[in-house]
């Protein structure tokens, strides 16, 4: 959680606004406060699409202004 909300501030910072929204419902999704109940189908499939965009956003070469 507390990576995906680092994520989201810098995000906002670089004034980034898609990328702040998807982090910031991504740490509020991977919360550990309250339990989110999607079934465990629907969990494997965010865990696998999430864990993808976060390795392609490794290696994928941002354009600075």
């Amino acid at each position: 959680m507390l990576g995906f909300a680092f994520l989201a501030y810098q995000a906002n910072e670089e004034k980034k606004q898609t990328e702040m929204i998807v982090y910031t419902t991504l740490a509020l999704l991977f919360q550990p406060f309250f339990k989110i109940v999607l079934g465990r189908e629907i969990w494997n499939v965010v865990d696998v699409i999430t864990g993808i965009n976060l390795l392609a956003s490794i290696f994928v070469k941002r354009k600075t202004l």
